[in-house]
């Protein structure tokens, strides 16, 4: 039996920047992400777990793992009642504010929208210095972020300031434009 992770995002039918309440950013204890985001899931509360499917192989075997995107972090909004209960969970290492509200919301909607475009996704170890620029077509068309260089392949990068960590996917460079 396999257990199931938590929906990314709570309530799911909403967009972030429609999300009631103060966001903060919980800094779980180890291994904590998933089970958070089930915790204020059941108690009807409102959240934001970024995840990323990675295959992993052994010898013959193959599986598929969802693992969070942000290794350690889950994005709370709400009331000082949620972040009360939040705390409750014992899950949680260290709660964040966030000074930059209507900022943290655009990153995380970015991020939001990288992992809906259907490619592929790894996690992006920090903030680059790559040029600005906007996805021009495909699923992500609209998009901004920083691109750099890798092995010869242009990888769109999409930053979250605040952890300053970030998402990557790899990208035809000719589908992006400098944003002046």
């Amino acid at each position: 039996m396999t257990k199931q992770p938590p929906p990314s995002q709570s309530p799911s039918e909403l967009p972030l920047a429609e999300f009631q309440g103060r966001w903060w950013v919980a800094h779980t204890k180890p291994r904590q992400e998933k089970a958070l985001a089930w915790d204020i899931f059941r108690s009807e509360g409102s959240y934001f777990l970024p995840m990323y499917e990675k295959i992993k192989r052994s010898r013959a075997r193959r599986w598929t793992s969802v693992l969070p995107l942000f290794t350690g972090y889950v994005f709370l909004c709400g009331d000082e009642r949620t972040r009360l209960r939040a705390l409750e969970t014992n899950r949680i290492a260290n709660l964040i504010p966030v000074p930059d509200q209507a900022g943290l919301v655009a990153e995380l909607t970015r991020i939001r929208q990288l992992l809906a475009g259907g490619l592929s996704i790894d996690p992006h170890p920090g903030l680059t210095r790559g040029a600005a620029c906007r996805i021009r077509v495909g699923p992500l068309a609209g998009l901004e972020g920083q691109v750099e260089r890798r092995k010869g392949l242009a990888r769109f990068i999409v930053n979250v300031t605040i952890l300053g960590q970030g998402a990557a996917v790899e990208i035809d460079a000719d589908w992006l434009e400098p944003i002046e």
